[in-house]
């Protein structure tokens, strides 16, 4: 085990140079209560959604040859070809090498409250600075318990970033995106650290299935032996073609899960207003 990471270390040290520098109850059952919607008419006027998306640079998008948000652009253009919908406007609070506690800490500020308490739906991206440290903390002794220990941190600073985001907009839907393994296309024989980002994605699952407006989507299997290169230069973020089919993944969801309610909520706040 120890051996097969020192490589990995080699490959993590890139990722220095990304750094910047009240609790509610979980739904203890989640039931389904029966919401009459009117049908939106013919004549329906297509309305604006609101969008925050945080976290790390996936969110940021570092690797997008185009620097204008990684899967954001992507995403926006499914979306507003969606019956309903005239305008995404999206709020990117993404900040490359940020890990669960500093987005937190973000999370708390007036600037991002302000924000998130009009927000339609909100898009996480965090969790593999997380296990990056850990890389980084225990070069001479990597060991998976030393990464079990930090996942049971991460999944106490998530269930207190979903626990921030609703008490500032109990409304609002969130789309947690799952982390991948950028190393499993050049070392597919080395299954520790698939395991490792298995567990973690299953530890996000877990804590996203204890809230009632919460979404999980994984995108772990798209970076495992793609046909084409997913990642950029650096070996590490997604490339353009990455953040397109991480955007088609999330579109998925949104357009199953969310999309129908957000649109049904908009024609009745615009049938009240008039």
């Amino acid at each position: 085990m120890k051996k097969v990471f020192t490589f990995l270390v080699l490959s993590t040290f890139f990722l220095s140079s990304c750094s910047k520098p009240d609790r509610l109850e979980f739904h203890k059952v989640r039931t389904a209560s029966a919401v009459v919607y009117e049908e939106i008419p013919a004549d329906f006027v297509p309305k604006e959604i609101k969008i925050i998306s945080a976290g790390d640079s996936l969110t940021e998008g570092v690797g997008d040859s185009t620097k204008t948000g990684g899967y954001l652009p992507y995403l926006r253009t499914l979306l507003e070809e969606e019956k309903g919908i005239k305008e995404v406007d999206f709020y990117n609070f993404g900040v490359k090498g940020n890990r669960s506690p500093q987005l937190l800490k973000r999370l708390q500020t007036d600037e991002m409250k302000d924000t998130l308490g009009s927000a339609d739906l909100v898009i996480l991206t965090i969790g593999g600075n997380d296990i990056m440290k850990v890389v980084r903390d225990n070069i001479s002794n990597l060991q998976l318990s030393v990464f079990n220990k930090e996942r049971e941190v991460y999944i106490h600073n998530l269930n207190e970033i979903m626990n921030t985001i609703i008490r500032v907009n109990p409304e609002a839907y969130i789309v947690l995106v799952g982390v991948y393994n950028p190393f499993s296309q050049w070392f597919s024989d080395i299954k520790e650290f698939d395991q490792i980002v298995s567990d973690w994605n299953k530890a996000s699952q877990s804590v996203v299935s204890n809230y009632s407006n919460a979404y999980f989507v994984g995108i772990e299997d798209l970076f495992i032996n793609p046909t084409e290169s997913l990642l950029h230069t650096d070996k590490f973020h997604p490339n353009d073609k990455g953040y397109e089919l991480i955007a088609d993944r999330l579109n998925e969801t949104i357009e199953e899960r969310t999309l129908p309610d957000l649109v049904k909520k908009a024609y009745m706040v615009s049938k009240e207003e008039n």
